[in-house]
């Protein structure tokens, strides 16, 4: 028998989706430079505000976007390459890594736009509050090591959707956009309700608020 149940809910949805947009905003105009790089500030600073979103729903969201529901064991792990381990409601073992090496990434990317400094016309608005050896070396991983890292992670996570689609016969884009996957067994589903999602829609406010204050508070 097969159940539905709602697995992601709609702010972690409308989160993943406005990510996407925003990494490859930021990827785009970050290799265009010149005049888009005032866009690929802004972008940025969207990145920030959705990741520290993220953060925090990580632990008050729904049941299967919290940390503790989808971050696998390192036991997990090895069940699951020993082909003993399923799925889960969420994302495998290998798929929950793969997004917690990419938020992981994404936060060192914008943490050190934010202290970087192209020498020419754009500055971080955090590079006058650190060394200037700081700045440079923020400067280097940002501009080469940390954007091919986003880049790579990006097309690994988009190989992930067509493998699975082509050989597991399985798609993973459409659960993330109506939050329901039909499953096996009956499990819990992630609280989903206008209240949960008026709660995201605060703290989505309170972390552009605090993005925003950051950057005029620096005059960035």
């Amino acid at each position: 028998m097969q159940h539905t149940i709602r697995v992601w809910d709609l702010p972690t949805r409308l989160f993943h989706w406005a990510l996407a947009a925003a990494v490859v905003g930021l990827v785009v105009t970050g290799r265009t430079g010149g005049n888009a790089m005032v866009w690929h500030f802004r972008f940025g600073y969207a990145v920030l505000a959705l990741l520290l979103f993220r953060l925090v729903w990580g632990f008050v969201g729904g049941r299967w976007s919290r940390f503790a529901s989808f971050v696998p064991s390192p036991a997990a792990v090895g069940r699951y390459l020993r082909g003993r381990g399923g799925d889960g409601a969420g994302h495998s073992p290998l798929g929950a890594l793969s997004v917690v090496a990419m938020l992981a990434v994404l936060v060192v990317q914008v943490g050190t736009g934010l202290v970087s400094d192209d020498e020419i016309a754009f500055a971080g608005p955090l590079s006058r509050y650190v060394s200037g050896s700081i700045v440079g070396q923020a400067t280097g991983y940002h501009k080469n090591w940390g954007q091919w890292l986003v880049i790579g992670l990006v097309a690994l996570h988009v190989a992930a959707i067509v493998f699975y689609v082509l050989v597991r016969r399985q798609t993973l884009v459409r659960p993330m956009l109506h939050g329901d996957r039909t499953l096996p067994a009956a499990l819990p589903a992630s609280r989903d309700d206008l209240r949960s999602r008026l709660a995201a829609l605060a703290v989505m406010v309170a972390c552009g608020a605090a993005v925003a204050w950051m950057v005029q508070a620096t005059g960035g």
